[in-house]
């Protein structure tokens, strides 16, 4: 395996360890820290086999990345430590877990609208513009021009979700639009030829 896929892989089990932790939070309300490691292995079934040694210091390490991210906060009653989620962590998952959602391909029929992305980011927040571009991206989009993508189905509460964990709400549109000129490559990139205009 290449450095490139090393760094990769390092970064999706990372982000698969917080989402297990901000799961088991969410789902249990208050968490007792000490039993929140031994229970997660069942919950990472996707990641490549780690010793159990290293998985315990990477829970412990993402557990303090996500109270430093202020998505979950640590509480004492009866001198034993307690894991709380945040409304910032309740925030932070359902995005996670829209984004996870988008990646799992699934038949869906075409209503024959395009669902148009438009943004004005200022330069100043130019890493937030990059970012909301790659998650675009990644999630399936197609760029029309820099501040214009497209998508074929409904993602209304995913960019709802998206313009908050970004904090740029009034700077993305969201649009319905029925017809967009010359849209063959459009549908032949989702696969909508059988769909002619």
């Amino acid at each position: 395996m290449g450095t490139i896929e090393m760094i990769a892989q390092k970064k999706r089990v990372k982000a698969h360890i917080q989402q297990a932790i901000l799961v088991a939070v969410a789902l249990s309300g208050v968490v007792l820290i000490a039993t929140i490691i031994p229970n997660l292995p069942a919950m990472l079934v996707r990641l490549p086999s780690i010793k159990r040694a290293q998985l315990r210091a990477r829970y412990r390490t993402a557990l303090g990345r996500l109270v430093a991210l202020g998505y979950v906060s640590f509480e004492k009653l009866e001198g034993k430590s307690y894991a709380r989620i945040t409304d910032t962590g309740r925030q932070k998952l359902a995005f996670m877990l829209e984004k996870e959602k988008f990646g799992i391909p699934k038949k869906r029929r075409w209503d024959r609208r395009w669902r148009a992305i438009v943004f004005d980011v200022p330069e100043r927040r130019r890493k937030t513009r990059d970012r909301l571009r790659s998650i675009m991206r990644e999630i399936g989009f197609v760029r029309l021009q820099d501040s214009v993508w497209v998508f074929p189905y409904d993602c209304e509460d995913f960019i709802a979700l998206l313009k908050a964990e970004l904090k740029i709400g009034f700077s993305v549109l969201y649009m319905v639009v029925e017809e967009i000129e010359n849209d063959k490559h459009l549908r032949e990139h989702f696969g909508l030829a059988r769909y002619p205009r």
